[in-house]
Parts: C-alpha cells; structure tokens; sequence
C-alpha cells in the first residue's frame, strides 16, 4: 500500500510545488496515512484545507483502502 500512497502523492507534488510546498510520506499505519507538509505548505493558513480537500481527496480516489490522511 506505501507504493500505491507514493504513487498518489508523486501527482500532487507538482500542483504543491507550484505555490513553493510540497508534501512527505511519513508513515502508513492500516489505513491512516500520515504526510508532513513542506516548504510554503508548511505555514499556509489554508493547509488544512489543502490536505483534506486535495491530498486526501486523492490518495482515497486512487487507494481506496485508505481512510484518512493526517499532517504530523
């Protein structure tokens, strides 16, 4: 599954590099998926938004086995 979650996360990276951020897979632990937002991600009031709305939203499409994705 950590393959599959790379592989969701190598197609978001270029929207987030785009505004300066990027993203980090920092673990997989059943079906939680744990990320650390990078670079201007990092403080970005929006980041929430960005990880549920965006990052989730993808990972789920292309894993469905995953439930949630949580920035640590």
């Amino acid at each position: 599954m950590r393959e599959k979650v790379e592989a969701a996360l190598a197609k978001i990276r270029p929207m987030l590099e785009r505004d300066g951020g990027s993203v980090d897979l920092v673990d997989v632990q059943g079906s939680v998926v744990k990320v650390r937002l990078t670079g201007a991600c990092k403080g970005c009031p929006m980041s929430q938004m960005t990880l549920k709305s965006g990052i989730e939203r993808i990972i789920k499409q292309d894993v469905p086995e995953v439930t949630e994705v949580v920035s640590v």
